[in-house]
């Protein structure tokens, strides 16, 4: 056991869940020493590949799941940790404060995390001017690939969506590397409505249009992608691989957090208390698998598929590589397992039968 999986097993368990995120990141984001020199364990290992993926390169293909880095606020900082790729959001269109707290809880006994955090973000403009301003800072091509995650304000009925959508595309689409839109999130009225394909084809259509057109000084579009539930049917997963290589999207992200409890550990008291919102962890990790498995199947190699939702131990990725995923992603295990996790996962992930692929 780790130093900081005992203090957090001991201490950090007793401390509000939302306020140890904030502590926590704020931590990350004023640190100075550099990270590696604290684990010790870099020599003498494997390095990761580089993976080729959507017409970019990532230096390996563990990256930051969207939600943890809601405003762009610590970017860089987190992709010191060992990430290579930060996908920030989900940010609206509109400013919001998210749902009332609390709303971030823990369920140890399955390593596990319920929120129902209702998207709260500073806003598409807020968050632009942000990127905007790193960008003025930095030498092109230099840092982490950044993912920027998009979604649907809660003021905006859902027959408006595509016009909250294009605003945040608009906006955000010239700092993307990558740009994702998020319709799967159980914490938004009406929000995975939008996975039903005769709802999604024209948002994503919209989302392509608004993304090329404030992206048409570039020499390639920036790709697009779409976040998917893991509680949809196989034929709906099916439906949206068939859409998305339709509309020529270049990938899909499988999967968000589930509103399923079955096969929990935790106290049903607890498990209770905790409420509605999106399950992530562990108990996620074998429905994200057969959705992955059920995407590759069907589009081959023709879409990206980037594989978050229970990925905690090498083993963990290494069967979502096998599976078709070319790219990783964490957010859950981050929390429990700590800053160090991220570099110590990609150097044993590089040893295990396989490795990293290039």
């Amino acid at each position: 056991m780790t130093l900081y999986r005992f203090a957090f097993d001991h201490l950090a368990t007793r401390t509000d869940p939302e306020r140890a995120h904030h502590v926590g990141f704020g931590a990350i984001r004023g640190a100075r020493l550099p990270l590696r020199a604290l684990d010790g364990l870099d020599r003498h290992r494997r390095s990761p590949a580089p993976v080729s993926a959507l017409g970019l390169t990532f230096p390996h293909p563990l990256g930051l799941a969207a939600g943890f880095d809601k405003n762009a606020v610590g970017i860089d900082a987190l992709a010191a940790l060992g990430f290579g790729h930060v996908e920030i959001g989900t940010v609206t269109g509109e400013p919001q404060p998210g749902n009332p707290r609390p709303r971030l809880f823990r369920l140890p006994a399955d390593r596990a995390i319920v929120n129902r955090m209702g998207f709260n973000n500073e806003g598409a403009e807020v968050v632009a001017r942000r990127l905007a301003a790193r960008a003025r800072g930095r030498t092109p091509g230099t840092g982490p690939v950044l993912g920027v995650n998009i979604g649907k304000s809660k003021v905006v009925p859902e027959a408006e969506a595509s016009r909250d959508y294009d605003k945040s595309a608009r906006l955000l689409a010239p700092y993307a590397d990558y740009l994702v839109v998020n319709v799967s999130s159980p914490n938004t009225p009406g929000l995975r409505d939008l996975q039903a394909v005769e709802k999604l084809e024209p948002l994503l259509r919209t989302v392509r249009t608004a993304a090329d057109e404030a992206t048409s000084g570039r020499t390639s579009p920036v790709p697009l992608l779409v976040k998917i539930a893991p509680d949809l049917s196989d034929d709906d997963v099916e439906a949206v691989a068939d859409l998305a290589l339709a509309l020529g999207l270049d990938g899909v992200i499988a999967t968000n957090t589930t509103i399923r409890r079955d096969g929990l550990r935790s106290d049903p008291a607890l498990v209770e208390q905790a409420g509605a919102g999106g399950l992530s962890g562990p108990p996620v990790r074998d429905r994200a698998l057969e959705v992955l498995c059920l995407l590759h199947d069907r589009a081959g190699d023709r879409l990206t598929l980037v594989a978050v939702g229970g990925i905690t131990t090498p083993e963990d990725a290494r069967a979502r590589l096998d599976a078709g995923a070319t790219l990783l992603q964490a957010y859950t295990a981050f929390v429990y397992e700590g800053p160090l996790w991220p570099r110590r996962l990609v150097r044993d992930l590089a040893r295990t039968p396989g490795g990293v692929p290039a």
